[in-house]
Formats: structure tokens, sequence, C-alpha cells
């Protein structure tokens, strides 16, 4: 009997020996993962909950805080300075009643969401109004790019205001708050830029760029608020207690309401920015991969305009009609373009036949150049000039055709970074034109032709047109340019 026992020991079954060994390993890595991203332990809830509190009060210094860095967000998007618009975001006091708007509603506290709603109300208007007086007064106001970066928000702004309002509440309820992790988020959700770009649509009777703004406001409020909601509900915060049982009710009935009310604004809010963001994603893979690749044509600009449905193409070369109807059955059936499928495509192209006029122009010039130098042949000593100018015009003829065959590529460039620089730049054009101070030897002279916004005054103008002379002889490596201004 006991040599059996002792050979049943020795004969364990090998896979029941594994399966033991997986199970304990698993166990250990299940606790490993759980012991890495649990922080149930390191909550303090009544600390959160009064730290939240206090912040959302709005009088005294937090009133002229506020003020300032609506003035320094305002300073910082005229300027087109990131530096000085993330040191606004940093100073502003605007996070505190939105996280005080979550936390109602996560514990049911009807008298904080009332008061952090008339505090967030107040702070708005007067971010609005100090705002609209700054872009109002101030005389060098403009678009740039700043501005321009908060009246379009899309799907990347939603999901920044939401992970950075998760981010955000768990600093908050850690024991021993990381400031780093606050001054992340107070920059990443960027309050202050869209009130003070909202401001600027007031002030210059833009509702466009007005509503755009507040726009990306209320997607940072609302999914901030979301965001402090879901933390506090995953951390089971205590709910706010009310002596009479009918009123906890009542209020409890307000806030779910409430919720599902400032939810579903959310929801809609997403799902629209998301269909915009496919739009767009879908107009750009359609671009890059059926319109650059054609041969030998070059694309000089392109947009779209989601409402209308409408996608516009303005190409350097002649389009033809069946060159068009390939464009259109690419989009039409091609299913990486089923949400633009039925956007009508715009096609612009040049005319060739005005370059065939103007050759045919030139060569008959030509004829009559030569047709003049031999009727002139028995002046021997004026031969002899001309003949020197027009070979050194020839050389610098055939130089130019050189460069000029490299810049035209480099034009097409060019201008793209020039609007992009700057904003108010109507049209854009290069030449070199032919001039002569003695009527004996010809020179050479680059001359670009720019027509800027009406709505600039003339400062403004001579100041930028100094900044793009600058700008553009470095990219085309010119000694000197000239710049001649249209109406």
């Amino acid at each position: 009997m006991e040599e059996n026992s002792i050979k049943d020991q020795n004969t364990t079954d090998p896979k029941q020996t594994i399966q033991q060994d997986a199970k304990g390993l698993f166990q250990n890595l299940k606790k490993f993962i759980v012991e890495l991203f649990d922080f149930r332990e390191d909550t303090d809830h009544e600390a959160t909950i009064d730290a939240i509190k206090a912040d959302i009060p709005f009088k005294g210094a937090t009133a002229w805080i506020l003020i300032f860095a609506v003035f320094v967000a305002s300073i910082g998007l005229n300027a087109d300075s990131t530096a000085v618009v993330i040191g606004a975001m940093l100073i502003s006091p605007l996070m505190g009643p939105i996280l005080g708007i979550g936390m109602s509603f996560a514990l049911n506290d009807f008298l904080t969401f009332k008061k952090s709603l008339i505090h967030l109300g107040t702070m708005i208007v007067l971010s609005l109004f100090a705002s609209f007086l700054f872009f109002y007064i101030f005389p060098l106001s403009e678009d740039t790019s700043e501005l321009l970066g908060r009246v379009r928000p899309d799907i990347r702004d939603v999901l920044i205001a939401f992970f950075g309002g998760l981010a955000l509440m768990v600093a908050k309820t850690k024991k021993g708050t990381v400031a780093s992790v606050i001054f992340g988020v107070a920059i990443a959700t960027a309050l202050m830029p869209p009130l003070c770009t909202a401001g600027y649509g007031l002030a210059k009777g833009n509702f466009t760029y007005f509503f755009g703004a507040m726009y990306l406001f209320t997607i940072n409020t609302i999914f901030i608020a979301l965001a402090t909601f879901l933390v506090l509900k995953l951390l089971r915060f205590p709910m706010h207690k009310y002596a009479n049982a009918a009123r906890r009710k009542r209020y409890s009935t307000i806030a779910t309401v409430v919720g599902f009310s400032v939810m579903i604004p959310a929801i809609f809010t997403f799902i629209s920015v998301f269909k915009e963001n496919q739009i767009e994603t879908q107009v750009n893979t359609f671009i890059k991969n059926e319109v650059k690749l054609i041969p030998n044509f070059q694309l000089i600009d392109e947009s779209f305009l989601p409402k209308t449905k409408e996608i516009y193409l303005n190409f350097f070369n002649e389009v033809s009609d069946g060159e068009k109807n390939i464009l259109t059955n690419q989009l039409r059936n091609n299913p990486r373009y089923d949400k633009i499928k039925d956007f009508d495509l715009k096609i612009k192209g040049s005319d060739t036949k005005s370059f065939e006029l103007i050759t045919t122009a030139f060569k008959e010039k030509r004829a009559e150049l030569q047709e003049s130098k031999n009727i002139i042949g028995g002046l021997q000593q004026q031969i002899t000039g001309l003949q020197e100018t027009i070979i050194e015009l020839n050389n610098r003829i055939e130089q130019d055709a050189l460069n000029n065959n490299q810049k035209v590529i480099a034009f097409s460039r060019i201008v793209k970074d020039a609007k992009i620089r700057y904003k108010a730049i109507e049209s854009l054009g290069f030449a070199k034109v032919l001039s002569s101070k003695d009527f004996i030897k010809i020179d050479t002279i680059p001359v670009v032709t720019v027509q800027w916004d009406a709505k600039l005054q003339d400062s403004t103008v001579w100041v930028k047109e100094s900044e793009l002379r600058n700008w553009l002889q470095k990219e085309l490596t010119l000694d000197t340019l000239f710049i001649k201004r249209e109406k």
C-alpha cells in the first residue's frame, strides 16, 4: 500500500500541473493590473469636494484675475502669439464652476449646481464683454491663425475636452493634487481663447466666428463636466444628504433631468463633429489619392463646402471633360468616399488657348525685330552696340528661363505659404519686367503684384508689405524685389 501511494505521487498528471501553474500566473497578472490602475484607495472624498467648492465663487480677486486673463488672451490672439495665449489659459479661473456643475450632478447637490451655473454664466458674460471692448477699441485687429484655430471645432476638440477632464478629476481626487496635471489640462482644453475669439466676432460683426468659438467653448464645458460626473460616480462619492426626504427626491429628479438634458446635446455634438471630421478626412483622401496623382497636373488650391456639398478644385492646367468625368466617377463609385459621393465637383483649369496666342504674338514681334535689324545694317557702329545688347539680353533670358523653370514649382508652394502667413492677401503675382534707364542697356526687374483686403488700413499694409518683401526675397533668392499694390 505504501509503495502504491509513493508511486501515485511520482506519477502526477503533467497536464494538471501545467494548468495549476497557468492559473497561478493569471491570478498574479490580474492582481498586478488591478493594483496598477486602481486609484480608489488614494482618493480623498472630503478634500476633493471642498477643493471644488472653493474654486466656484466668482468675486473679488477672482473677478480681476478673469479680466486680466481675458486681456492677456486677447492680446495673444491679436499678436498671433501661442505663448501668450497659453499664459492666459493658466491664469484663467473658468475651470472652477465647470467642475462644480459636474460634481453637483454626481452628488445630487442642487444648491451647488445653482451656484456653479450662476457663477459660470457671470464669467462668460464678463469675458465676452471684456474681449469685445478690447477688439472694438484696439486699432490693430485682423484674423490670425490663433483666432481662426478656434472657430471650427472638430472631433479632436471633443476628445481633448473629455480626456482632459478625466485627467483633471483623477488628479483632483488624489491625495496631494498633482499641480502639473491641472496646468496641463488648463492648456489642453483652452477655455479662455474661444471666449475671446467670440468677443472678437462680436466686435467685428462676424457672427460665423462668434458662433463657431462659442460652439468650441460649449464642447469643452459639457465634456469636462461629463468627465467630472463619470469620475465621481466611478469613485462612489457620497450623495448629498437632505433632511427632508421629499426635497431630496425632488432635487434628485431635477438633477437627473438636467443631467440628461446636458448629455443629449453632448451626444449630438459628438455625432455632428464626428460626421464633419469624416467628411473632411474623405475629401483630403480624395484629393491626395485621386487628384494629386494625375500625371502632369498641378493643383493650385482646393476647398469644400459641407453645407452645399461642393468640392472646388483649381488647376494650373486645362482640364478636359473626359478628365472631369474620371474624377467624378471615382468620387461617385469608390466606396472609400461614401460620405462625399453626393458632393458636386467644381473644377476650374487655365485656358491653354491664351498661351498659344501669346506665343504667336511673341514670334511675330521677334520677326519684326529681325527685319528692323536688317534695315539698319548700314549703321555699323549702332549695329555693334545693338548686337552687344542683344547678346547680353539673350544670356539673361536664357538664365532667367533656367531659373524660372526651377521657380515655377516653388511659386505654387510660396503662394500657399504666403496665404498662411498673411491671411489678408487676396491675390499674389510674380513677373520679371524689362526696363531701361539710359535707353541702351536693358535690365530685368522682378516685380510682385499683391492685392490686400480692402478693410486693412494703409499703415498696416505698409508694415505687411515690408515683411512680405523680405520674406519673398529670401524664398526666391533675389537681391532686389519691387512690390506693386493692386486696388
